[in-house]
């Protein structure tokens, strides 16, 4: 299997070959940011979303990869020309300044990371807290959602876990996630005015979730 390192550096070298060819611009929002609370199929309806756009999709652990690793972080900057770290450069500060961040080297690597990913568009971003890093006007920010006893029962299922397992895995993985939105940006992850669009899956298949958000998107 590819290590994350590898799918990153395949990300950079599709980017300077699209460069290359100067493809035409995505009309519309050409930026999804998921956000997900554990258990919700957040991910599925990520990767979903990307095929059916035909976009690239960015998972949480090459997110975290590329902000880890200044040599990493060097070649992603690399893809982009000198407007596009001109704005990169001004999506920062404003965030930085929205947020009144004081960022650690993580979070500006973090910063700059999903901000290339942004200007070069048609992404699909999951987790990381794309969504307080993009300006809302270029990318259409979603929040998948579901009840906890429906969470519980899909990861006791996947994993083949006692309900009270897969109970304490759902909150500490849900603990992470809300300190680390609030450590890097002074906010609350579950907060709906964060976001564009919430989807609850208790109901609703990850087909019409997928179909949903292409229907926000285009209206």
């Amino acid at each position: 299997m590819r290590t994350t390192q590898q799918m990153v550096e395949e990300q950079v070298q599709r980017w300077q070959l699209l460069n290359k060819e100067k493809r035409e611009p995505v009309k519309g929002i050409s930026v999804v940011t998921i956000s997900r609370e554990p258990g919700s199929g957040g991910r599925i309806v990520a990767a979903k979303l990307a095929q059916s756009l035909e976009f690239d999709l960015f998972r949480q652990e090459v997110i975290h990869q590329m902000a880890e690793s200044a040599n990493v972080n060097k070649r992603l900057l690399e893809t982009l020309d000198e407007k596009g770290i001109n704005l990169l450069e001004e999506t920062v500060s404003s965030v930085i300044n929205e947020h009144h961040l004081w960022p650690d080297e993580y979070l500006k690597h973090l910063m700059k990371a999903i901000g290339v990913i942004g200007e070069h568009g048609r992404a699909v971003i999951v987790g990381r807290g794309a969504n307080f890093i993009l300006p809302p006007e270029n990318c259409f920010r979603v929040r998948v959602i579901a009840p906890m006893v429906i969470r519980v029962n899909r990861l006791s299922k996947e994993f083949n876990l006692s309900k009270e397992e897969a109970t304490r895995r759902l909150l500490r993985t849900e603990s992470d996630r809300r300190a680390f939105i609030r450590k890097y940006f002074n906010a609350n992850v579950a907060d709906p005015l964060n976001y564009d669009l919430i989807i609850n899956t208790a109901n609703m298949s990850i087909e019409k979730a997928v179909a949903t958000i292409r229907c926000a998107m285009t209206a």
